[in-house]
């Protein structure tokens, strides 16, 4: 199987259905296939032959979609990269995987251009300016039918960890459809009335939405950028069934005056993933938007591993605790939690997460230093701390790089910040470890509070002290009304916070 073929066949089943829905416009299947044509045709004629790398910086426009279906037709290998990223983490991105062309959303533009001097690869930059669709409407309608192969490569992802350089993860067509297909595996079905709304980027998890939606005959609707109440507008608006966001947007979204009295009753689906989640954000969601919200966990290396469905979220499970987990294991997928050693724990057991997962990654492209270290006997090291309980959820404690010893104890930092998000007055909160002369490490609290709050420093120390106990309480706290630093994907950048701390120190691990 590959994608070009499924999706034309599509084309062949739903060509006057409609399939896009961008800004004021809306197109059928038939409309957006031509359309992803002529972008193929425009394409080959600047030199990019099947194969080739064709990377992309771009909001979810009809643009956007423009190029996810002209790429395929082209059996070019889609790279996308992120609008909040840097021109030099762009510039790594497209050397790293051989970039031949680049396409530039007009806000975007001035991130990439020139870089065809600076990437030995890159041959164009494409700007989708005012000009778009007259070089769309110049280029031929005919398909080219580009023979593709399921193993040929159809996407490369960059994995948006929080450190170091980018780590390209490449997908052939036939296991990009696996891992789309298995998505919906404990979603609500689509059918021809399904209305999936893009608010993230389909760069980034709601692609994996969007390939399914098209090959079922259901409608795509691209919000551009985001803002809260656009996105509550386009909801109800156009009756969208299926919804995926980060929890940062769904906090947004659940906070913005204009969410009251709001009819989203045709919603059956809020799919969050990316990131953790605080219990806030859970209820605020479900206040506004019903019993509808999933769960989803994985990595751009290996996903989907775990989901959580409504039912699961708030249930009295014996035995787990399902609103504080990410999720119970998918049957299809192997996940064990292991000791620094690899040795395989019991249930109950902290340690990494290690999974096998159909169609996950063979191997970073161009890295096999990396891969080897990711990559052992056919397991996944996620490089994720969590314990399995009995019944097969998954708790996620922290990451690998970011767990702290004081005094001898682990702490992690994720298991802090869910306690500090509770209170009241704290909007959002990141953890790390700082220096400290007695016990090597303690952690800091830098937590964003609301203006005019009366939230004090010793009363977030006290509330993680008498909560997990003296030794997890932080050694610091700052109060802030400035948002954390973020990742291009939306994750919280504790080794921004950190750096700072540990200037003048040979490592970045304290000893006692």
């Amino acid at each position: 199987m590959d994608v070009p073929s499924l999706m034309r066949q599509s084309v062949r089943f739903h060509g006057d259905r409609t399939a896009l829905v961008a800004g004021r416009r809306s197109l059928t299947f038939g409309e957006a296939w031509e359309r992803g044509i002529r972008v193929a045709n425009g394409l080959r004629a600047a030199g990019v032959r099947p194969g080739d790398r064709v990377a992309a910086v771009e909001d979810n426009t009809l643009g956007c979609a423009d190029l996810f279906l002209g790429a395929a037709i082209a059996g070019a290998v889609r790279v996308p990269l992120y609008p909040r990223s840097s021109r030099e983490a762009h510039a790594v991105m497209m050397a790293q995987t051989d970039t031949v062309l680049v396409v530039a959303e007009q806000p975007y533009a001035e991130a990439v251009k020139g870089l065809e001097r600076e990437v030995p690869s890159l041959q164009t930059v494409l700007v989708r300016d005012a000009g778009w669709e007259d070089w769309l409407a110049a280029q031929s309608a005919d398909d080219p039918l580009v023979e593709v192969a399921p193993d040929d490569w159809y996407i490369i992802r960059h994995s948006s960890g929080t450190t170091g350089r980018p780590k390209g993860v490449g997908y052939t067509q036939h296991d990009w459809l696996v891992n789309c297909r298995n998505w919906y595996y404990r979603l609500p079905n689509l059918n021809w009335d399904s209305v999936v709304g893009h608010a993230a980027p389909i760069s980034h998890a709601s692609g994996y939405l969007f390939l399914p939606a098209w090959l079922s005959g259901a409608s795509n609707v691209l919000f551009g950028a985001f803002s809260a109440e656009s996105t509550l507008e386009l909801v109800e608006t156009h009756r969208v069934t299926h919804l995926c966001l980060p929890p940062t947007m769904l906090a947004a979204v659940a906070a913005d005056p204009s969410a009251s009295g709001r009819d989203f009753s045709a919603l059956q689906c809020l799919l969050v993933g990316g990131s953790p989640i605080t219990d806030r954000t859970i209820e605020a969601g479900r206040r506004v938007f019903g019993d509808v919200l999933y769960q989803v966990y994985g990595q751009t290396e290996a996903t989907p591993l775990t989901f959580l469905t409504p039912e699961e979220w708030f249930a009295t499970v014996p035995g787990s605790t399902p609103m504080r987990s990410a999720g119970r294991v998918l049957p299809f997928c192997r996940l064990e939690i292991r000791d620094p050693v690899g040795a395989v724990l019991e249930p109950g057991g902290v340690g990494e997460v290690w999974t096998q997962v159909e169609a996950q990654m063979s191997g970073y492209w161009g890295d096999p230093e990396r891969t080897a270290d990711r990559l052992v006997d056919g397991w996944i090291r996620t490089g994720d701390i969590g314990r399995l309980d009995a019944n097969g959820y998954l708790y996620l404690l922290d990451r690998v790089d970011d767990m702290i010893v004081s005094g001898g104890f682990n702490i992690w930092p994720a298991e802090l910040e869910t306690i500090i998000a509770r209170h009241p007055d704290v909007r959002d909160v990141a953890v790390f470890g700082i220096p400290h002369p007695k016990w090597g490490e303690t952690p800091m609290a830098v937590c964003v509070i609301e203006p005019g709050a009366t939230v004090s420093e010793e009363e977030v120390i006290e509330l993680v002290g008498t909560t997990l106990g003296r030794h997890q309480k932080p050694g610091r706290v700052q109060l802030t009304t400035e948002p954390l630093p973020v990742s291009p994907t939306g994750k919280v950048q504790r080794r921004v916070l950190r750096e700072p701390h540990w200037a003048g120190y040979e490592g970045k691990v304290g000893g006692a």
